[in-house]
């Protein structure tokens, strides 16, 4: 793995960069040409399955939810301590010149380009199975391209690929949410097996078997969950998160330094839009200090979200049957993506303005990235109301992690399921067991390989989300296609 994708990144860094500055592109223009934006996902009478609030909850945490429980603190603090200008010498780390360029590049990872990777898998595969009522799965959003062929060989190795980047892409996450699941635990608890101790150059970590458990414990829920369908399980977390993670963020906003907050939410949205176009065509030399940081931040976050698209996309799908294609992109691209500035500033920039003070005194900075939350909150919370009140709070982040790697591991459940019934909405039990524990496993295999780090999941996950770029490239090309040259013959497609 370590071989295969570092070879992937010397050659592919620049494609993965245009790719999915592309994809972004793409659905910008889709917005902005009356006739293909008042399409609607379906018949012209159809009405959405979900309300709105349910809609954008089940979108939010099947698309962001438990990575941003892990990067809305360690991603700003990443790069307010490296970041190309940094590395570059032209400002010192950690200090106030180094903030704006900390949310420039978070806000470049969690904003538009990873929800323009999902609106594109997910307008694809809602408009040719709503619309022309072909099965919900991968190889139905390429019909005007490849027709009566895709019954054989071609489609299922087109499913195929989208079952592989979807493993791997969940895999990570799960992967990283466990680990802050155990951070947390550990931290409410006290508990010393949950986290090794740490060395002379090394941060604490959780230790394997913890891993082992943790993962377990999530997977027997998340099938559970998953047995249950959309519309009970998946709904009744979805709308738990939310609310979740509401309460959350109060408490940032009321405990923390809101008017820093606030002006740091401004400036950074300004600075965002204005320097997007310049950073979406962005590469550095991989052979440079630059090209490397660019590897391991902007190239890895890109490979994420493409191996995470049809699993989200295919969910995206799943639940936006009757709206229209505006509606489609906005929601799904600009709502979440402003949901994820807030996440970010306010986790962030608290964590970030802590160390400012001089309150932290770097035990945010120095803090396992799986911990620095509940570093933060640890800081933020102690010296109100009551001692415990900062555990409380801790707690209840807990609460929301495990719903949401629930949430995670179920609604990709779903989607694996939805793929292998060749749009099926409704798979049988056992199945949703089976492709449960084959997940199960495949992440317990690759966090043991890896010592009980990432980083085999990373290069994996790095290798499997390449096809299907491709696979991405066509599907514009297909909607490109049918917006063009009119509909085509469902009687043709179904042969």
């Amino acid at each position: 793995l370590d071989n295969a994708s570092g070879s992937l990144l010397n050659h592919f860094n620049v494609y993965y960069v245009y790719v999915v500055s592309l994809f972004l592109f793409f659905c910008i223009v889709m917005t902005m040409i009356p006739a293909i934006a008042k399409r609607k996902l379906g018949d012209a009478n159809t009405q959405p399955e979900f309300s709105n609030f349910s809609w954008f909850s089940m979108m939010f945490g099947a698309g962001m939810g438990i990575g941003l429980m892990v990067f809305s603190t360690a991603e700003p603090l990443w790069h307010f301590g490296k970041n190309p200008e940094i590395i570059s010498g032209e400002i010192e780390p950690y200090t106030d010149e180094a903030v704006r360029f900390a949310f420039r590049y978070a806000f470049l990872h969690y904003g538009f380009h990873p929800w323009g990777i999902y609106v594109v898998t997910g307008l694809a595969l809602a408009y040719f199975a709503h619309r022309y009522h072909l099965p919900l799965t991968i190889r139905s959003a390429l019909v005007p391209l490849l027709g009566k062929h895709l019954n054989g060989f071609v489609g299922h190795l087109l499913d195929i690929t989208a079952i592989i980047a979807t493993l791997l892409g969940i895999a990570v996450t799960i992967g990283y949410g466990i680990k802050q699941l155990i951070a947390g635990m550990s931290e409410i608890t006290g508990s010393e097996w949950m986290i090794m101790a740490p060395g002379i150059d090394t941060a604490p970590e959780a230790t394997r078997s913890a891993l082992l458990v943790a993962l377990l414990v999530v997977m027997s829920l998340s099938i559970v969950s998953a047995a249950t369908g959309v519309g009970r399980g998946i709904k009744l977390l979805s709308n738990l998160n939310l609310g979740l993670s509401c309460l959350l963020l109060l408490v940032f906003s009321l405990f923390g330094p809101l008017v820093f907050l606030l002006d740091l939410y401004g400036r950074a949205c300004i600075d965002y839009l204005l320097v997007l176009p310049a950073m979406s065509v962005e590469v550095f030399e991989s052979d440079t200090a630059k090209g490397q940081w660019q590897e391991q931040g902007t190239i890895l976050y890109w490979a994420w979200w493409i191996a995470f698209a049809p699993f989200v996309g295919l969910f995206l799908a799943r639940i936006s049957k009757g709206r229209t294609i505006r509606e489609f992109i906005l929601g799904a691209m600009l709502a979440p993506a402003a949901m994820c500035f807030i996440w970010i500033t306010l986790l962030g920039g608290t964590a970030i303005y802590l160390e400012l003070s001089g309150v932290a005194d770097k035990r945010i900075i120095e803090a396992p990235m799986s911990a620095q939350l509940f570093e933060t909150l640890s800081v933020l919370l102690s010296s109100h109301w009551f001692n415990g009140f900062a555990q409380f709070v801790s707690t209840l982040t807990v609460v929301l992690i495990l719903t949401f790697l629930i949430t995670s591991a179920d609604s990709g459940i779903l989607v694996l399921n939805t793929i292998m019934t060749g749009g099926g909405y409704h798979a049988g039990l056992k199945h949703k067991v089976i492709w449960g524990l084959i997940l199960s496993a495949m992440i317990a295999g690759l966090l043991i390989s890896g010592g009980g780090s990432l980083e085999a999941m990373q290069k994996a996950m790095i290798i499997g989300a390449l096809p299907f770029s491709i696979v991405m490239l066509l599907m514009c090309l297909a909607l490109a296609k049918d917006f063009v040259c009119g509909g085509f013959s469902r009687s043709a497609s179904t042969e």
